[in-house]
């Protein structure tokens, strides 16, 4: 049986070379880029790792970022300031090897519940995400993120929609979507 850490920030000791998501784009970004956008401020990465094979199973990466009000649908730009301050999940992908097994919902999960955590250090007032292809966005989908007018492929959850639902997931009264 694997067993999976919960996620923690990635360091430079962490072996990023043997990760391989079956999406180029987003397994070159773990190896090049993660680290020296950690060491830049750029971006946070978490890392979930499979201890027993000494590999990373999945990550994702956190940055703050912003909206302009055009951009925005009526729900989200309400009573906002010009920019409108979000949490960008940069990134989020689960290793070949991982895939089908709830990683990524776990993985999506655990950056939602420190995305609400950030918001109540510095504000946000959604958590957004530009989702890399259709299956992506049935993905975010199925756990309440809305796609923005105009941009299939940006997704927002609002931090108050994402409070309630951690809320009601702590409580054991949630219901689970798809």
């Amino acid at each position: 049986m694997t067993v999976l850490r919960r996620p923690r920030p990635v360091t430079a000791a962490d072996d990023t070379s043997h990760f391989d998501c079956g999406n180029a784009s987003l397994t070159s970004w773990l190896q090049i880029r993660a680290i020296r956008n950690e060491a830049g401020g750029a971006s946070r990465t978490f890392v979930s790792m499979d201890d027993a094979a000494g590999v990373i199973a999945g990550y994702y990466c956190l940055a703050a970022s912003s909206l302009r009000p055009d951009e925005a649908p009526g729900g989200l730009r309400r009573n906002m300031p010009d920019p409108i301050p979000v949490v960008l999940i940069g990134r989020l992908a689960v290793g070949l090897d991982y895939q089908g097994r709830g990683l990524g919902a776990s993985l999506l999960q655990d950056a939602v519940l420190k995305s609400v955590e950030a918001s109540r250090l510095v504000g946000a007032r959604a958590v957004i995400v530009y989702a890399i292809d259709d299956a992506a966005v049935s993905f975010y989908e199925r756990f309440g993120f809305t796609s923005m007018p105009g941009s299939a492929r940006c997704l927002y959850l609002l931090v108050s929609d994402a409070e309630k639902t951690l809320g009601e997931v702590a409580q054991g009264t949630g219901s689970t979507r798809g």
